[in-house]
């Protein structure tokens, strides 16, 4: 089951690292609406909830132990599965324990449970992944579990795990195979253009092999052919177009493989491969509520496609932009922000710049408003995100319109 790890994240909205494996959440983040914590917490849910709680909070100190315990019994016991994961498992590390614990905070709250695991269902049909393999993963997952919470182990505790992950896996399988009777398990893309806008951010277009359906806002898993089955996600930047075409803008990061491809390697012509789309930081067309946009250096890329898809719905509420970097250099993508600007009243743009203002881009947002009648969404680093939903919450915003593809550490906050 599928996302971040020890290496730094690639950067491209939402950042995180997403190899090929299985639990592996920033990969496939929890919807935005899972960010509260469900009503009645795993401590005092249902039977199963408390005992899964029990069995995390025993192995959390020694999650490193755990996770490649888990990964030795797998490649031991099936060899065969080796080849759906990176050749390099380094960036493997942390991802088991981080969606275990994703599922075991959400085992009670069955909606918020089933949106993400179909999700990950469906965006593992790209690693090769079959039904006739989970039962593999879970046989080493209970094998690991029991080893290292031989404490609190007993036959109720492994039969809650056995039910907990019976519902896991078969709500994923379920998902993967309704999405194949309607679309490819990957897309194959062309680079066509390829713009260093500063040294280290590059934007770029790509001609998908074939219809490629999305929402502005949504994003995808990315593949080159100079790491083979590792893959990042990364936020589209512009709304559906007529063309077909798709843009994304990536940060180059030290150690990130994928990141530092696509941004110094890459070039028109070259080919890589996309997930599926996923993503719930979309625009609710049904509603007249203003958009207050909070985007964070690359954060930006899904900002300006949630703009471009109010513009094409032909939608007058007020959009206003918080375009954030640390300085002056970083706001790569400003000049089409404004241009945007200049061509629709209703959107406002405002580029706060860290290093001048002497603020954060949060902060900011409080000196402005109100802001009770908008819907906020929120893209960019996971610290920026954290704090962005603090301010907005402070300044009168409930959670349930607050939109966001954060990484899984909102989450397990309980945010």
């Amino acid at each position: 089951m599928n996302a971040p790890t020890t290496t730094p994240a690639d950067n491209g909205n939402p950042g995180g690292n997403g190899g090929g494996g299985w639990f592996t959440p920033r990969n496939e983040p929890m919807p935005a609406e899972a960010s509260p914590a469900p009503t009645g917490s795993a401590r005092h849910g249902s039977p199963d909830a408390r005992l899964i709680q029990r069995t995390m909070t025993e192995i959390e100190p020694i999650a490193d132990k755990v996770t490649s315990y888990f990964y030795a019994l797998l490649f031991v016991r099936h060899p065969e599965l080796r080849s759906l994961f990176p050749a390099a498992m380094d960036t493997q590390r942390d991802r088991l324990l981080r969606a275990l614990l994703i599922a075991a905070e959400h085992i009670d709250n069955r909606d918020v449970l089933v949106t993400y695991l179909q999700g990950l269902g469906r965006g593992h049909r790209k690693y090769g992944t079959r039904p006739e393999h989970y039962p593999a993963v879970g046989e080493c997952l209970l094998g690991s579990l029991s080893h290292y919470a031989a404490s609190v182990w007993d036959a109720e505790t492994e039969a809650a795990w056995v039910r907990t992950y019976t519902t896991i896996s078969q709500i994923m399988i379920d998902a993967a195979a309704a999405d194949e009777l309607r679309a490819p398990a990957w897309w194959h893309a062309e680079i066509v253009s390829h713009d260093l806008r500063t040294p280290e951010i590059a934007v770029f277009t790509v001609r998908p092999d074939q219809p490629y359906p999305f929402l502005a806002g949504q994003y995808t898993s990315v593949e080159t052919p100079w790491w083979p089955r590792v893959w990042r996600h990364y936020s589209f930047a512009s709304a559906p177009r007529s063309d077909g075409l798709l843009s994304f803008h990536v940060k180059a990061v030290p150690a990130g493989w994928v990141s530092n491809a696509l941004v110094h390697r890459a070039r028109p012509g070259d080919v890589i491969r996309l997930g599926p789309p996923t993503g719930t930081m979309t625009v609710d067309h049904t509603t007249e509520s203003g958009l207050l946009c909070l985007g964070g250096g690359t954060g930006i890329a899904p900002i300006k496609a949630l703009v471009e898809d109010v513009a094409e719905h032909g939608d007058r509420r007020s959009v206003e932009v918080f375009y954030g970097a640390r300085t002056g250099h970083d706001l790569y993508d400003i000049d089409t922000m404004l241009r945007l600007q200049q061509s629709h009243p209703w959107l406002a743009v405002r580029p706060i710049i860290d290093q001048q203002a002497h603020l954060q881009l949060p902060d900011a947002v409080r000196e402005y408003g109100p802001w009770n009648e908008y819907d906020a969404y929120l893209s960019g680093p996971p610290g920026m995100i954290r704090n962005g939903v603090d301010a907005l919450r402070d300044v009168g915003i409930p959670s349930s319109r607050i939109r966001h593809d954060s990484v899984d550490e909102l989450v397990m906050a309980g945010n």
